[in-house]
């Protein structure tokens, strides 16, 4: 499912024009992009938890030379499912 198909979906599901639903969705977007940058944690009960890690530096390979090469820290964003998401995805 892309966004627009995914504007779509909340437009039909909440009985609302899709020009709502598309800000709806973009401010969540926003909310959420806004809270992960400050380093918080947004949890949705039942769906999942959005969450900033720290990974470290480590070294890789260039896979076409095979030479070592060094992999910069950076922080990355994870997803845990919620158990309720999870229940309904099996």
């Amino acid at each position: 499912m892309n966004k627009a198909q995914l504007i779509e979906a909340i437009a039909k599901d909440a009985k609302m024009p899709k020009t709502e639903a598309k800000r709806a969705l973009e401010a969540i977007v926003t909310s959420t992009t806004k809270a992960l940058g400050k380093g918080d944690r947004v949890a949705l009960v039942g769906f999942g938890s959005f969450s900033v890690s720290k990974r470290a530096a480590r070294m890789g390979r260039n896979p076409q030379t095979g030479k070592a090469i060094k992999i910069a820290a950076k922080k990355v964003v994870k997803f845990k499912a919620g158990a309720e998401l999870t229940k309904k995805v099996k």
